[in-house]
């Protein structure tokens, strides 16, 4: 042991001296350097090569109007004001105004101590997308509104206004709110997110936990295109749906669901909506495409719903969550069916109704189209077809193959 102390005594002397010395060369180096950028500064902007603008005052002009720039004052302190502008900081400030941040207020319960019976059960983010007569109308995500007694809009100046609920739809996790349109000034214009690339600069806007950070940029780019996520809409543990989405790594929080994903142009290509909260997981962000929100969009404002296409049919459960045995023994299917719906009820005088359609049937296909379970179903008929629409339902009943044709209505609540 007494060797290795000596040594490292011995090694810390060196070291110590070595510092010294090391010191006095950066002390030096550093100065020299800051007189190089002084002494060039003047020259680069005289040649016209920097890569910003510099805004500068008319005596420093004089002073730049020397022999190879030098100014004429050597003693004399000058500040040079730098004006960065780029595409970023031209597309935030084009549409950071549109974009708010919305209040979910709901009744306060039997012991709160809130005298006024109401209190802000969360906050999130909306993009203004229209104004007109008077009114502006706010897009913003379901579940920031959901379950709300009242709503409030907090504009870009901290301004908050009342806002009225037009309509809301949980399986696209979009709501449209109205606002009086005194107080707004910048309306947010959507680009058309069928042209985006992946790996394309994005910027996300926002207010991140809350009103506090209201207004938050974050930049990245497009991560996936396409994504189809499984989402659980009633909380029954069983995905009912897939949202299809754009992933991102721009940085998405808490509270900035709802707000704004945009592009380059300044453009509103998405409405962020959620991200994969893992402690393994980092920068993985989804945002709602503008081209699938807008068609939603204007039915809420029109509407008040989204028009969809009602077949009938409830309580629908994927074939693939029953037992062997009841397929066998209840619903009589052959060994090779092992995917589609099972039908639980039958509306009345609905289009399936009225098609045929009774409980215990098996839908393996419509239009041809395989039916593997409840997603697909949805998804086939809400995207795929329109109110008013006819279509072929493949069944299987008590073993038996058969196809029965029926004429979509308007889904009604």
């Amino acid at each position: 042991m007494g060797y290795y102390d000596q040594d490292y005594e011995q090694a810390q002397g060196k070291q110590k001296g070595n510092r010294g010395g090391w010191f006095l060369s950066a002390l030096v180096g550093a100065i020299l350097g800051a007189l190089l950028v002084v002494i060039a500064i003047p020259t680069l902007v005289n040649l016209d090569v920097l890569p910003y603008d510099i805004a500068i005052n008319e005596e420093q002009a004089e002073q730049l109007e020397t022999n190879n720039g030098t100014p004429i004052n050597e003693g004399t302190n000058k500040n040079i004001a730098v004006n960065v502008s780029s595409q970023v900081t031209d597309a935030v400030d084009k549409v950071s105004d549109a974009v708010v941040g919305v209040v979910n207020i709901q009744q306060a319960g039997f012991w709160s101590n809130n005298e006024a019976g109401a209190q802000e059960a969360g906050t999130g983010s909306g993009v203004i997308y229209k104004k007109d007569n008077g009114k502006a109308y706010v897009v913003t995500n379901h579940h920031v509104i959901e379950g709300a007694n009242a709503v409030e809009v907090s504009l870009a100046d901290g301004t908050r206004v009342p806002a009225t609920i037009l309509g809301s739809d949980i399986w696209t996790d979009l709501a449209v709110l109205e606002i009086d349109g005194e107080h707004v000034t910048t309306v947010a214009e959507f680009g058309d997110s069928d042209q985006i690339n992946l790996g394309e600069p994005v910027i996300a806007i926002g207010n991140p936990l809350g009103l506090e950070f209201s207004g938050s940029v974050t930049q990245g780019i497009v991560s996936g295109l396409n994504r189809s996520v499984p989402m659980d809409i009633n909380g029954d543990g069983t995905y009912d749906w897939n949202s299809e989405v754009l992933q991102t790594d721009a940085a998405i929080n808490p509270g900035n669901s709802g707000g704004a994903l945009v592009n380059i142009d300044g453009q509103v290509i998405g409405i962020n909506s959620m991200k994969i909260a893992e402690q393994a997981v980092e920068g993985i962000g989804f945002s709602i495409p503008s081209n699938y929100a807008l068609p939603v969009i204007q039915d809420l404002e029109q509407y008040r719903e989204v028009r969809r296409p009602y077949m009938g049919v409830g309580d629908l459960v994927s074939l693939n969550e029953i037992s062997d045995y009841h397929k066998n023994q209840t619903l009589h299917l052959p060994e090779d069916v092992t995917e589609g719906v099972v039908i639980q009820r039958v509306e009345p005088n609905s289009p399936a109704s009225q098609a045929g359609l009774t409980e215990l049937d098996v839908i393996v296909a419509m239009d041809g189209v395989q039916i593997t379970d409840t997603i697909e179903l949805r998804k086939y008929l809400y995207n795929e077809k329109a109110i008013g629409d006819t279509m072929d339902v493949t069944i299987f009943r008590d073993g038996e193959e058969q196809t029965v044709t029926m004429k979509l209505i308007e889904e009604i609540f």
